[in-house]
């Protein structure tokens, strides 16, 4: 005779087994979906349940990351893209993402990209440096962990006071965590009030040590940003628009990890570059492999301008952009 105690006499079923279940439910939805071929109708019938809500469960398995979308092989003219980009800029690799049919879609597009690319690249004793932006943090969707050991991951840029989506110190850490790495902050504003505040920040509060991790750096990550209002530089109200309009002035046609450089690759006499928070450009320079990120026809000029900085020597765009960049540079 059973237990009278025993869970398993109990009609209402446990949280745990609720849980269960849920997520057994949506990895049948994502396997139909994704292995199968199965459209979203044809599982909302098979399973007699709505759309909606098979368009939830699969999105949910991206979410909790069940669901990895990997892609291997290569489009023939992207492949050719990427050879001709590695000899015009003088890069070691390059990596060109076919151009989506919405727009829109291309930084999300060459994030996914990115993720996949890490995860190759990354071994043992491994120490990765990463900048911000909205395409770096798509290729969180992509990137997969391993087993490895003595990784670390080092944020090249300070952060703000109010969280955000995009903010530099929270995408390192979930950078980190996905790939089981220790975490080195810039525990301070991306920009401060003065370059006096910036040296005793670095001398003062320990933030020379995370600035030297720069010296054993595998590989870093960087994306570049326009002078555009709507760029992620300005977009969440780091500079005013006072500096913006300053900037441009003086030449700026994007930045990298808060530098302002023009369409020739010089960082730009402006105040801003003293009072930014981030990795020296001369400092990056030394890692041996440094990855730019970035795409889309508002983006050419600040990579090119970025490439001619010699600030990276790895280039992962989208098909669009590469075409405009050999076109131009």
């Amino acid at each position: 005779m059973a237990d009278k105690t025993s869970p398993f006499q109990n009609n209402e079923p446990q949280p745990e087994r609720i849980a269960g279940r849920v997520a057994r439910n949506r990895m049948r939805i994502a396997w139909m979906y994704y292995v199968e071929g199965l459209t979203q109708n044809e599982i909302a019938d098979r399973l007699g349940i709505g759309r909606v809500t098979v368009v939830r469960n699969i999105n949910e398995a991206l979410k909790q990351r069940e669901v990895k979308i990997w892609i291997t092989g290569g489009v023939a003219e992207c492949l050719d893209l990427e050879a001709q980009l590695k000899d015009r800029f003088g890069l070691i690799d390059a990596v060109v993402v076919p151009e989506p049919a919405e727009p829109a879609h291309v930084g999300k597009s060459i994030g996914y990209a990115t993720g996949m690319y890490v995860t190759d690249q990354l071994t043992d004793d491994f120490c990765l440096g990463v900048g911000w932006g909205a395409t770096l943090y798509a290729s969180l969707q992509t990137l997969s962990p391993k087993e490895l050991k003595n990784v670390e991951v080092v944020s090249m840029l300070g952060g703000v006071v109010q969280a955000r989506r995009f903010n530099p110190a929270e995408f390192a850490w979930q950078f980190a965590n996905t790939v089981g790495a220790d975490c080195f902050l810039l525990t301070a504003p991306a920009v401060v009030d003065s370059a006096a505040t910036r040296e005793a920040l670095i001398e003062r509060c320990g933030l020379s040590e995370v600035l030297s991790r720069v010296e054993k750096m595998d590989m870093a990550l960087v994306s570049v940003g326009t002078m555009s209002s709507q760029s992620t530089s300005f977009r969440f109200g780091f500079m005013g628009e006072e500096d913006r309009q300053s900037l441009i002035a003086a030449g700026a046609v994007g930045d990298l990890l808060y530098n302002f450089y023009d369409a020739e690759g010089r960082v730009v006499d402006h105040p801003i570059n003293g009072r930014v928070m981030s990795m020296p450009l001369d400092r990056l320079r030394k890692v041996p492999r440094r990855v730019m990120i970035s795409g889309g026809d508002d983006k050419v000029d600040a990579l090119l301008g970025g490439l001619k900085l010699s600030a990276a020597n790895v280039l992962i765009t989208n098909e669009g952009t590469a075409k405009a960049l050999l076109a131009r540079g």
